[in-house]
């Protein structure tokens, strides 16, 4: 016999069996019996489930039923709220997939495996300090116009919980295509000073996440340097996400070697987020100021994003924004209420400007006079 989540709803002896099949048998007739079924016994209606599109599900009840027994209205109420409240499931084509859907996950004996593969060794020969501290309060919810490596050297080790950043490709930098190998060593340099600096600063379990791009023109690798750094920096490594663009300015052109394996040029839809933790892979927090829900979780650990880019970059007069749903995001998936977000390249603040409508505190950092005070309009914006 097949296994299912079960779910059972008290009918109360007055109401008939009958009308309440009247109303439900259409509505399942659209789902598969090996999916979804039900049964009514004397007192109760037992509803079992292996999967189902619930959002599909829901707007059905709301569109095709018209319940005019208020007793009646109130077991299909009942039914539709416990089923939206199962917590564990999977997500397939669309249908939350409640039974054995974490099955092909499940690895025997992986505590011991990861042990005899010596899987953290990397980072804990680092000896990060444990001892975590709170955030000065003179630099907390502040844009600073300033050297991020000026600036960050004023901040105490171990304060910051998230650090979330796009590294601009020219900062400080004069570079052009007749020095280019010259050029990337210098801006690598001067770029991994202020990741250094960034580092020291995360907390035991913090996170580091950056979003960057291969430099396709100069066919520089840039996000395999940067995790390739982190790496021998002994944070551990927790994951890259794809974030789709969906074609975003990735069109058919005779670039490079047209119809000629002699050297194709590759286009990118896609640019890369790394994931990076301090120390530990888990990140102390209390349970009740994680505000992600049940359906962003499921959503967004699937580590491939399809997100439109940011369309108001000519409105703030910046080049390479990223949109205010990839840093929701990353916020939200890394970090808790009242969390310290930084920002090292902070650009128009819209790092700062999520994590203050998230509820987290923040400090971003940005050398243009032009640019902090976007990010502090920006700021303004959502108090008023």
């Amino acid at each position: 016999m097949e296994n299912y989540k079960t779910i059972i709803v008290k009918i109360s002896p007055n109401v008939s069996k009958r009308k309440i099949d009247i109303v439900l048998s259409p509505l399942f007739s659209n789902y598969p019996s090996r999916d979804i079924y039900y049964s009514l016994k004397k007192n109760y209606l037992k509803i079992f489930l292996r999967a189902l599109n619930y959002e599909k599900f829901i707007k059905e009840v709301g569109k095709k039923i018209k319940i005019k027994d208020k007793n009646i209205l109130k077991i299909v109420q009942e039914t539709t709220k416990k089923i939206g409240e199962i917590g564990s499931y999977g997500i397939k084509s669309g249908k939350r997939i409640y039974i054995d859907y974490n099955k092909e996950r499940k690895v025997k004996n992986r505590g011991a495996k990861e042990k005899s593969r010596n899987s953290k060794k990397y980072s804990e020969r680092e000896g990060f300090s444990m001892n975590n501290i709170n955030f000065p309060k003179k630099y907390t919810n502040k844009i600073i116009c300033g050297d991020s490596l000026k600036v960050l050297k004023k901040i105490p080790d171990n304060s910051v919980d998230l650090v979330f950043t796009s590294p601009p490709y020219n900062f400080g930098l004069e570079y052009s295509s007749t020095k280019d190998a010259h050029s990337w060593d210098k801006y690598f340099r001067q770029l991994f000073e202020i990741f250094d600096e960034c580092i020291r600063v995360l907390k035991y379990g913090g996170r580091f996440v950056v979003n960057i791009q291969p430099l396709f023109s100069d066919y520089v690798p840039s996000h395999h340097i940067v995790s390739n750094y982190f790496i021998s920096k002994g944070l551990l490594w927790k994951g890259e996400i794809i974030w789709e663009k969906n074609n975003y300015n990735c069109k058919y052109t005779a670039w490079g070697s047209w119809k000629s394996p002699s050297s194709p040029y590759l286009k990118y839809t896609w640019e890369f987020v790394e994931v990076f933790a301090k120390g530990s892979l888990k990140k102390d927090g209390r349970k009740e100021d994680a505000d992600i829900t049940a359906e962003e979780f499921k959503k967004w650990v699937v580590a491939k994003w399809s997100i439109a880019p940011e369309r108001k970059m000519k409105e703030f007069g910046h080049p390479a924004m990223f949109p205010e749903e990839l840093a929701q995001r990353v916020i939200k998936l890394f970090s808790f209420k009242n969390d310290v977000i930084l920002d090292p390249f902070n650009g128009v603040g819209t790092t700062t400007l999520v994590a203050k409508i998230l509820g987290r505190r923040f400090i971003g950092i940005d050398i243009s006079k032009d640019y902090c005070r976007k990010a502090e309009k920006r700021i303004k914006s959502i108090l008023v």
